[in-house]
């Protein structure tokens, strides 16, 4: 048998992967990470709070709102807090996966959001609060994807696709506007 000390494949050095590979402190963030780790997880916990506090307004909005001709808007409003909280567990996972530690603290979370809390009873307040967080939350994605470029393609992909549920959202909310 043959035994192969080092090879390259394309520009692929194996042997240099593999034992970079042997650092387990580090899960899955690899040696040729470009990011900056501790300011890819400060975005993303920025991120997680906006998503908690949306939570949070959709679920009010939910509850609070009234009416008999009001239940598609409600039904809209809680398959919104459903999505927003897969949103906010992605989140998490993937500050995880940096090995940070994601934010739940409801002490701050309000200011660490970029969206508001709203607590409005009128159902027209509750669409345009609604509509300005999502459009608040793409743009705050947008910044992200900005600030993070290329240097961690993960990262990128989720805000990616979160950008284009929030865009999905902000035209539901716009929609029952009108």
């Amino acid at each position: 048998m043959h035994e192969v000390n080092s090879f390259t494949t394309k520009g692929i050095d194996t042997t240099a992967i593999r034992e970079a590979a042997k650092n387990l402190d580090d899960g899955a963030v690899t040696a040729g990470y470009q990011g900056n780790r501790k300011e890819v997880i400060a975005l993303l916990n920025g991120a997680l709070a906006t998503e908690l506090v949306c939570i949070l307004r959709y679920k009010r909005h939910y509850y609070t709102v009234s009416g008999v001709h009001n239940g598609p808007v409600k039904a809209e409003f809680l398959q919104h807090a459903i999505d927003e909280q897969g949103h906010a567990d992605l989140l998490a996972q993937r500050i995880v996966q940096l090995n940070g530690k994601p934010d739940f603290d409801p002490a701050t979370l309000a200011e660490r959001s970029h969206a508001e809390y709203d607590g409005s009873d009128d159902i027209r307040l509750m669409l345009k609060a609604n509509l300005i967080a999502e459009r608040v939350a793409i743009e705050s994605y947008r910044q992200m994807l900005v600030q993070i470029g290329d240097s961690d393609p993960t990262t990128r992909q989720l805000l990616v696709t979160l950008m284009a549920k929030e865009e999905e959202h902000a035209d539901d909310m716009r929609d029952l506007l009108a």
